[in-house]
């Protein structure tokens, strides 16, 4: 049933992308340095049962983080629009400035990406300094959850789908 779901999210995405509904993002920089990205086996380690983990926060599309988040991740929308980097902020709003977070969105290609960009940026600007983005070169069930990493169950439908 799980694989069936995937499989499903996975024909969205690449409706999605012959669409030109996630368009390459051109000529954009990366605002994150070597050392804030972060590879998916380095977080996964951090999950590990007596580890400290990070504050995990998913900037993907709703959809995707209600069939499969990485376990523990809260949820803060699309960091592509107004609304998804509101809600970022708003989950942020009372963590310290040297609070360890790590960003993720894995709906796509890393080059497509229109949501992990802008959320890095907008932490940034907020002064928080010890910010990852988690490496998800292909997509979340490629790069995450066929690897066995931690996921947790689906969950329902949120407000306003």
């Amino acid at each position: 049933m799980s694989s069936i779901r995937f499989v499903g999210m996975a024909a969205l995405v690449a409706a999605a992308l012959s669409s030109g509904y996630l368009k390459p993002q051109e000529n954009q920089v990366d605002p994150w340095t070597a050392q804030q990205f972060m590879p998916p086996d380095a977080l996964a380690k951090r999950l590990a049962p007596g580890a400290k983990p990070p504050v995990i926060i998913s900037v993907a599309f709703p959809v995707l983080y209600r069939n499969r988040h990485i376990e523990t991740a809260l949820f803060a929308g699309p960091g592509r629009d107004a609304e998804g980097i509101a809600a970022l902020k708003a989950a942020v709003k009372d963590l310290p400035k040297d609070t360890e977070i790590v960003i993720y969105c894995g709906c796509c290609p890393m080059d497509h990406c229109p949501n992990l960009r802008p959320a890095f940026r907008a932490l940034k600007e907020l002064g928080y300094t010890k910010i990852h983005a988690l490496n998800i070169p292909t997509n979340f069930n490629t790069d995450w959850v066929t690897k066995g990493y931690p996921v947790a169950p689906p969950v329902a439908p949120m407000a306003g789908e």
